[in-house]
Parts: structure tokens; sequence; C-alpha cells
């Protein structure tokens, strides 16, 4: 019997049903009816466990539902923190990134970049200890932002290419949000040169092909993560 692990951000609810660490096809859902696409997986397979991983708040009736799904239903709580050793203060999504980091790279020192709604960079040492992380904006909130918050400046997408310098309002745009991050992400990596880079999130291989360093993109990070949590939950019992 296999494990569903689920992560909840932001923008899209994000499944997997996993075998042990392998991990078969990711399911993306974008609605209010996250319940329901859950249950519309559920029934077609029953689960031994769910491991549920939200930034959003989960109701008591929603928890009680899942639980009817499952042997077993995990949710990613102050608990699992404290077994893992991190801070609450970080969300779920950013902790399972940490916790696989910590499997892929053991006895390295790591940089988690993760590139969705925000830009999160965490930090571990080579004992994969937490050390502390960054948050700004991520891609599109970027892009967002300079249309919201201007009377003159165009949404517009992250583009294919963009040279490092814009000869028009969208071009100029462009570069200044890529090229930023950019600049962004190489300070990191020059400042710590000692640690393994590893980007993550639904902006990681629109970066990584754009980086010259040396990185590591990983897209399923949070869901090994949150597999990782499932095959470890009765040992640390």
């Amino acid at each position: 019997m296999a494990d569903l692990v689920i992560d909840i951000g932001n923008t899209a609810l994000k499944a997997s049903w996993c075998d042990g660490m392998t991990l078969g096809k990711t399911f993306r859902y974008q609605g209010e009816k996250m319940l329901d696409f859950i249950l519309s997986l559920t029934s077609k397979s029953r689960p031994e466990k769910i491991v549920l991983s939200s930034v959003r708040h989960f109701t008591e009736s929603n928890v009680n539902r899942l639980e009817q799904e499952c042997d077993k239903l995990i949710i990613f709580d102050k608990d699992i923190f404290s077994r893992y050793g991190l801070p609450e203060y970080i969300t779920p999504d950013r902790a399972a990134s940490i916790i696989a980091s910590r499997y892929l790279f053991k006895g390295k020192g790591c940089m988690i970049f993760d590139f969705g709604t925000t830009l999160s960079v965490d930090f571990l040492d080579t004992e994969g200890k937490y050390e502390g992380g960054c948050i700004s904006p991520g891609c599109r909130t970027r892009f967002r932002a300079l249309n919201r918050y201007t009377k003159t400046l165009p949404l517009i997408n992250a583009p294919e290419s963009c040279s490092c310098i814009g000869h028009d309002i969208k071009t100029s745009m462009e570069s200044g949000v890529v090229s930023g991050m950019i600049f962004e992400l190489d300070g990191y990596i020059l400042r710590y040169p000692e640690k393994i880079s590893v980007f993550t999130g639904g902006d990681a291989i629109y970066f990584a092909k754009r980086m010259k360093n040396s990185i590591f993109a990983v897209s399923n990070l949070v869901m090994m993560g949150l597999a990782l949590i499932a095959v470890e939950y009765d040992k640390k019992d």
C-alpha cells in the first residue's frame, strides 16, 4: 500500500503517491475545493499514510474526513518541527525541503533556494543543523508589484530570454526583475562558496539554466521531504 504526500502552498496544491522514497506522478490543483480534489485521489486507492503540509488552515472537519481515508494521517505540525529540530516560524514546505536536503546531501553544508510566491533561502551546516534563512519576493510577485504599485507599468511575465539592459518599458522590466534576481542569487553563492546550492520550486529550472555557478536543481524536493517523513514516522515514535 502506497503513501500519499500533499503540499498546499500559497497558490496551489501538489500531491504525489510514493512508495518509500520513490515518488510517482505529481498532481497539481488550483482552486477552492482542495478537500474534494484529495478525496478524488484517495477514492481510487486507499493510502497507508497521508502526510499533509499546508500553509493554509485546514479545518477540524476536513482533518477528520482525511483520517477516514487512510490508516494514518500525519499533519505537519509542531511535533514534526520538534522531531527534526527545526523552528516553527518557517513554513512546512520549507521545512520539508530542509529534511530532504539533509537526506540527499548528508555531511554537506547547503543553501536551499525555493522559488515560488517568495524566494526563500535556508541555510544548513555540514551536520544538517538549521542556521537560519532569508525571504524576499518571488519572480512573479516582483512583476505583479511593479504593475500594482505604479500607474504606467504593465503586468508581464518572465521572458524566455532577456538582455542585461532593457531598451523599452517591457524589456527594462524583464531585465530589472530577472537580472536582479540573478544578481541576488550570485551574491549568496559567492558569499558562501563552501555550501551546496539547491534550487527547488516553480521557477527553479528557469533560474538554474541561467546560473554560471554549479547548482543542484531538485524540483520535487518538498515532496521528497514529505515522503521521508512518512518513511521515518514509525521509527521516531
